[in-house]
């Protein structure tokens, strides 16, 4: 990593309360949330968006936002992302070769057409400065309400700025995925 994590209890006591949360559920501290807790205003920050996007009352059911931040994680070459991202959508129940196809789905015919307008408004967030056509839109509109493509939006852009701060950094994944194929795009 580019950065090194402070020693644990250097840390303020509310940012330690989260880190033994992540050590309960995942059995280590996630080495992205010992870098974003060197700033304890950023850590709160990024923590509350994080809560409201993984909320179980979200619109977006489980598995569809765990393939959306496989897909983004990918196309911004996270490794640390797609390890515990690609190990929460096989969690939500993805078949292996629906996460496996999630690198080139559109050539797949695992993904529903639910799956894939979302899976194709987070390619053209993520690799368009976030422009979208209009067609796209008219597409997912057939989908979802605006409630939900505003969630959509939010965990898409979430993403964007959780991936490439762990890629700048060099996080390395922490080997939550039992998919060593699941990699970044090339």
């Amino acid at each position: 990593m580019h950065v090194q994590p402070k020693p644990v209890n250097k840390y303020p006591w509310f940012i330690r309360l989260f880190f033994a949360k992540q050590k309960h559920t995942y059995g280590a501290i996630l080495d992205p949330g010992l870098l974003w807790g060197r700033s304890k205003w950023v850590f709160a920050s990024v923590a509350v968006l994080y809560g409201a996007l993984n909320r179980k009352g979200s619109p977006l059911n489980g598995a569809l936002r765990s393939m959306v931040t496989v897909r983004v994680s990918q196309i911004n070459h996270c490794e640390f992302c797609v390890d515990i991202n690609g190990a929460t959508l096989q969690k939500r129940g993805a078949s292996e070769d629906k996460i496996l196809a999630l690198r080139s789905w559109q050539k797949s015919d695992l993904f529903t057409p639910e799956e894939r307008a979302a899976l194709e408004y987070t390619e053209q967030v993520t690799r368009t400065e976030g422009r979208v056509s209009d067609e796209l839109m008219a597409q997912l509109r057939v989908h979802y309400d605006d409630d939900t493509i505003i969630e959509l939006t939010a965990l898409i852009a979430f993403q964007n700025l959780s991936s490439k701060f762990n890629a700048a950094l060099d996080i390395p994944p922490q080997g939550f995925c039992q998919m060593p194929e699941l990699k970044t795009d090339d």
